[in-house]
């Protein structure tokens, strides 16, 4: 016989293949191993909304809670997961879930606000929330969506890096989630009821609180205090989270700096401050880097409002407590409750400068890694006024709002939202739009005036259930006006579906012929909510790559209630993944 020929590189290619997919077959945990690396996980929680009897204050009441926890479980995931939570809801209320900054691609039937792109879930029913995490990684957070439930129904959303990917700044030693809230004496849904009933602006909280702690500055509160017990010379992560319903806070802690590293699950630019403010709806990640020698001190973290608008506030402090840890050698713990407890210099309540330029520091990382991929072009443009107005007062009926003879209500470009009873989302995906919402949103306002200085005559807002219809993949710019109607304010705005980035903000009245020469188009800050400044402007642009309904609103929840929101409406793209899926079969029916 003649010599065989050794086999072409062609053959041993195709046969190492082979003996590949084969193990694949046979060993399908490889599989799982190499898609777990692109693909992430799938992570299962279960959320049984139940009353809870919880006591603060020395006041113990009834509560929604989320698995009997105030504030509620934290979730945990990397980026690239999919997470599948089954809600039960336990109690008399509706109930929705709204997984805030998420940008749920193609999942819209899982975002969560009532009545927008779903119905609450009624007593006795479940639904299961179900949707991949997309190219996002950093702290979020999730909470009820309808009326003033997320007083008690929040709680961390944790996103992790993929495996193996790291942070763009040095690994921190630990990493501690802190949640601000409040504690109301009251019932928050009552309190909302009876401001819309009368019309007056609402009743406060009794307390803030951090990790639903209102600390040692309130009566009767020196053990329900969040304690950070920190060792000399590491570094800490810290996750913070606004979940008050009607506040932006100012927050610092005692004799320490913080190094801003990420807003709204984006990294940033790092800079170093003092004092943060964060709106409701704000996630902000900071490195706290404790000192290197044990000190012969506590130290007080303290958080308060930042307010500009005319009504009542909660004009308190909530207090942590910053504690380094003594080595085990060290002398008794006796000596260490003497240790004097260093407070932090807070800025004024109203101190709008600072707001503005602390704000301005934010800038994307703008790296090949991390891209800031801002629209350059813009094919649709809004400027849209905020603020509030009122609504006449009923006939028949006494009113407690503005000169005792309206009622509060709220508006974007003199549009007060009123809510459908069928989710907008249900009725934009079968086509049955027709008495449910129109499309005729205002994309500017239909009366010009003067609007951050003398208000004019007429308050009056109309009212609708109106959107604006985008084409998929449209290039959007929205300038948001803050106006002085009943007194300037500022005003928190979320974007669901999306996140936005901030090309430009200033104060008094935007200038479309001179202030867009000095957008920011190069590391513009990627948020999902911001704050429209008192007395000044905001201009946004964001891609609408994302099919669906999609809600915008102010997230203080009392211009919430009284109208201050609106929706888009995404159509499908071409191709089937620019298609938004039907809805699933446990979806809520109104």
């Amino acid at each position: 016989m003649g010599a065989s020929l050794p086999p072409s590189p062609a053959f041993i290619v195709a046969a190492l293949l082979l003996a590949m997919i084969n193990s694949l077959w046979v060993f399908p945990e490889v599989a799982a191993a190499a898609a777990a690396k692109n693909a992430g996980i799938t992570r299962h929680y279960k959320f049984d909304i139940r009353l809870k009897n919880m006591t603060r204050l020395c006041n113990t009441k009834s509560m929604i809670t989320v698995n009997g926890k105030f504030p509620g479980p934290r979730i945990v995931a990397r980026e690239g997961d999919r997470l599948v939570v089954k809600v039960v809801n336990l109690v008399p209320n509706n109930i929705t879930i709204h997984w805030h900054g998420i940008r749920q691609l193609r999942s819209g039937w899982f975002d969560g606000p009532a009545y927008i792109t779903q119905c609450p879930i009624q007593t006795g029913q479940s639904y299961v929330y179900n949707f991949t995490i997309v190219g996002q990684r950093g702290t979020l957070f999730w909470h009820a969506h309808i009326s003033w439930l997320r007083a008690t129904v929040y709680g961390p959303l944790i996103i992790l890096p993929m495996q193996n990917a790291s942070y763009p700044f040095a690994k921190p030693y630990k990493e501690v989630p802190i949640t601000f809230g409040e504690w109301w004496n009251a019932d928050p849904e009552a309190v909302i009821n009876q401001s819309l009933r009368t019309g007056a602006g609402p009743n406060v909280s009794d307390a803030y609180t951090i990790n639903g702690l209102p600390g040692p500055l309130y009566n009767c509160s020196q053990k329900d205090t969040f304690r950070l017990k920190v060792k000399p010379g590491k570094t800490y992560l810290l996750r913070l989270i606004n979940a008050a319903l009607n506040d932006e806070l100012f927050f610092s802690i005692a004799n320490h700096s913080l190094t801003i590293v990420e807003a709204d699950a984006v990294y940033v630019k790092p800079f170093e401050t003092n004092v943060l403010v964060i709106t409701p709806g704000q996630t902000t990640n900071v490195l706290l880097k404790t000192k290197t020698f044990l000190p012969n001190a506590s130290f007080f973290m303290l958080a308060r409002p930042y307010a500009t608008g005319m009504g009542t506030f909660d004009n308190s402090t909530v207090a942590g407590i910053l504690q380094y840890e003594k080595p085990s050698n060290s002398s008794s713990i006796t000596a260490s409750k003497r240790r004097p407890l260093l407070r932090p210099t807070l800025p004024p309540l109203n101190a709008t400068s600072l707001v503005m330029n602390f704000t301005r520091k934010f800038r994307s990382l703008a790296t090949a890694k991390f891209p800031a991929n801002v629209p350059q072009t813009v094919q649709k443009r809004f400027f849209f006024t905020v603020g509030l107005g009122t609504n006449p007062c009923p006939k028949n009926q006494t009113c407690q709002g503005p000169n005792n003879s309206s009622k509060f209500a709220a508006s974007v470009n003199n549009v007060s939202f009123i809510l459908p009873t069928t989710a907008l989302l249900q009725a934009h995906f079968f086509g049955r739009s027709n008495g449910v919402y129109t499309a005729d949103f205002p994309s500017s306002p239909l009366q010009q005036f003067n609007y951050t200085g003398t208000p004019p005559n007429n308050t009056v807002v109309t009212n609708g259930t109106k959107v604006v219809v985008l084409s998929y993949n449209t290039s959007v710019e929205v300038v948001m006006q803050d106006t002085s109607i009943l007194g300037a304010e500022s005003h928190p705005l979320h974007l669901h579906g999306f996140n936005f980035f901030v090309v430009g903000q200033g104060f008094g009245n935007f200038n479309p012929n001179k202030d867009p020469a000095n957008f920011n188009l190069v590391d513009p800050v990627e948020r999902n909510t911001f704050g429209v400044p008192s007395g000044g402007w905001v201009a946004i642009r964001f891609l609408a790559d994302n099919p669906g309904v999609w809600l915008m609103h102010c997230h203080f929840d009392v211009h919430l209630s009284w109208g201050l929101r609106m929706a888009w409406v995404v159509q499908d793209g071409k191709l089937p993944n620019q298609k938004l899926p039907p809805p699933p079969a446990d979806y809520p029916k109104c």
